[in-house]
């Protein structure tokens, strides 16, 4: 899974510290994915010897009375104040994990099995939709500061599909506002490999939505069904793009290739003939573009932190202090 390390204009972890919550997400992930897999093999395991039990049980069942006089036994032997002191035990474990702060609690991640997933592809579903949302909170908090995230970013598919499906050593930016001379210029996705730099401008509108132009038009044709409807030129938001992203990497003295890319992922992208340098990505080829987009599977570099610090660096964000949110939250539920 890629490391979303900035989102729209909200603090993130790495800004922070960029140096060291790269490999402590990496290592992070694969920890807990060991401790799942061998939760859910002992689950399967204690399954199979339940119904081996039961199996045995048929073959030979008690009698009535004899499970009613052992049952009766049970009551009778048992001590009542332990099973008093395991309730109590019980109630003050949940107190104690409704105390941990939230501060504490986003730092950790500790996947659940909602359910039993039939198989170990089923099961890894699972796990990376819930690091999913683990790392959109890395991308919107930190211990001290914490931003309003808006709930499209949770139901963002694209997002989700860049994140699990490029490789860890890959940072994305998404929708970032950048500034360019203290000016915020906002842009598309911009994901650093280890060794290049993809600046991604997005044309999304309803399924199957065809859009048609030329680069030097103002206004290309975006048609679904009988319906049309005139968009401004995507070229031009992305050659903005790549002009932003190249000029805060070159002042930090962290150049990358950059390659610049026009893509829907729902729709189609019909133009005549073939753009210099610019890659046309649309549903028909989005699939052939991701495997080559993770054919780099080289480790992360120097020059890639560099420009990954630089973009961070000129990047807005709006955020608020959490000791200062929860003083105002107390004041006003004590006004009330």
């Amino acid at each position: 899974m890629a490391q979303l390390i900035k989102l729209q204009d909200y603090i993130s972890r790495y800004q922070v510290d960029l140096k060291r919550y790269p490999t402590q997400f990496i290592r992070l992930k694969q920890v807990q994915w060991e401790r799942m897999k061998d939760e859910w093999h002992t689950q399967e395991e204690q399954s199979m010897a339940m119904e081996t039990v039961e199996a045995e049980e048929k073959i030979k069942k008690p009698s009535f009375f004899k499970r009613l006089f052992h049952l009766r036994k049970t009551e009778i032997w048992s001590n009542p104040w332990e099973r008093e002191n395991e309730k109590m035990n019980f109630s003050n474990s949940k107190e104690a994990s409704d105390e941990i702060p939230e501060e504490t609690s986003t730092l950790n991640f500790n996947p659940t099995m909602l359910y039993r997933p039939d198989s170990e592809f089923e099961l890894k579903r699972m796990y990376v939709d819930q690091l999913f949302h683990f790392q959109l909170k890395w991308a919107s908090s930190t211990l001290r500061e914490k931003s309003y995230i808006d709930p499209k970013y949770q139901r963002d598919v694209w997002l989700r599909q860049v994140v699990q499906k490029l490789p860890d050593t890959y940072f994305v930016l998404y929708d970032p506002i950048l500034k360019l001379k203290k000016a915020p210029i906002e842009v598309g996705v911009v994901i650093l490999t280890p060794t290049d730099c993809y600046v991604i401008q997005k044309v999304e509108a309803e399924d199957m939505a065809a859009f048609t132009g030329n680069s030097k038009d103002r206004f290309w044709l975006k048609k679904f069904g009988e319906h049309e409807k005139k968009i401004l030129n995507p070229l031009t938001s992305l050659y903005r793009m790549e002009k932003v992203v190249e000029q805060i990497m070159e002042e930090a003295n962290a150049k990358m290739k950059i390659h610049r890319v026009l893509l829907s992922q729902t729709g189609y992208i019909d133009y005549p003939g073939s753009i210099y340098d610019v890659s046309l990505i649309d549903r028909r080829n989005i699939e052939d573009w991701f495997n080559h987009l993770k054919g780099n599977a080289s480790p992360m570099k120097h020059l890639q932190f560099k420009a990954a610090e630089a973009l961070l660096t000129n990047s807005q964000t709006t955020s608020y202090n959490r000791s200062d949110w929860y003083k105002a939250t107390n004041e006003l539920e004590e006004k009330e």
